[in-house]
């Protein structure tokens, strides 16, 4: 794996760090320890002491550069990953895009091809600018820059608008919602960005589940906190991709075997409007062939 020169520079910064302050404070901690040991005279128990201070304070100041020098260096490495999936994610819809117009160019097609050809192209746009939609926004939350409206919000009603929503997202093919909510649930939040969390679990349910779907809609209080709970009968998880599932652009073994659509954002972007509620989200339940149970977690409100 060749890692980006920002990364490289990182590294080598950390290993500077340690050979300029390490070795000299060892030899200053034993220099220290044998004045301790073998001084006599008050003036070298003070310089012994002076010693030992000096080299505490270097280690602390070691330990603290070493931990915001791998942190930067985790930083440019999620970056780098982060745009080399955008970048392996755009390649397919451009490369398609230039292969039709390429089509088109040469003239030879017929008029009824000429059409197919143009739909193709509308399609593989519209793919394209949903990606650079939803990756701006998905960057735009996590960088903090998106206004959240936090108030007091029915739980009731958050559901109802994310069925609406789910419903005009899927009318090639309309599936019921079972809905299990208890009643007077109230939660802290931004309607907008949090029915799209809902709206994204919901949508995740139907793309991966088979012709027999079943998805239901949960809502409870548990140990202080409310729990909104999606539920279906698709392809599952195995249990080491539970936690990668929420980074973007990744997406399960079934998922990429079955070749479902999707680039792995949704989730992704769950988990950063989960985030900014100061929530959580998660998989509750999965068995792969059985289907899955995600999780989403959010402050109480108190408001009646």
């Amino acid at each position: 794996m060749r890692f980006p020169p920002a990364i490289i520079q990182l590294r080598r910064a950390q290993l500077v760090l340690m050979l300029a302050v390490l070795v000299p404070t060892i030899l200053l901690t034993a220099l220290g320890v044998i004045m301790l040991a073998t001084g006599s005279s008050t003036v070298s128990i003070a310089i012994g002491v002076l010693v030992l201070a000096f080299t505490t304070t270097a280690v602390t100041g070691y330990i603290l550069g070493s931990i915001f020098v791998g942190k930067g260096a985790s930083l440019a490495r999620l970056q780098n990953d982060f745009f080399s999936s955008v970048s392996h994610e755009l390649r397919t819809p451009l490369t398609s895009i230039r292969l039709l117009m390429e089509s088109l160019a040469d003239g030879r097609l017929g008029e009824e091809e000429r059409r197919q050809v143009i739909a193709l192209l509308s399609r593989e746009v519209s793919r394209l600018e949903n990606l650079l939609v939803r990756t701006l926004d998905l960057s735009r939350i996590q960088a903090g820059r998106h206004a959240f409206d936090m108030q007091p919000l029915p739980v009731s009603e958050l559901a109802a608008e994310a069925i609406a929503a789910f419903d005009a997202a899927t009318l090639s093919r309309p599936t019921p919602i079972a809905l299990d909510l208890e009643p007077g649930l109230m939660v802290v939040g931004d309607r907008d960005t949090l029915t799209r969390a809902v709206v994204n679990l919901l949508v995740n349910s139907w793309k991966y589940t088979g012709d027999d779907k079943r998805i239901t809609l949960r809502a409870r209080t548990n140990k202080r906190r409310v729990e909104i709970l999606v539920e279906d009968n698709g392809i599952g998880l195995e249990p080491n991709e539970r936690r990668e599932l929420f980074e973007g652009f990744t997406r399960g073994k079934a998922a990429i075997d079955r070749r479902a659509p999707g680039v792995g954002l949704g989730l992704a972007i769950v988990r950063a409007i989960v985030r900014a509620h100061r929530g959580t989200v998660d998989v509750a339940e999965s068995t792969p062939g059985k289907g899955s149970t995600f999780r989403i977690t959010l402050r109480p409100s108190t408001a009646s």
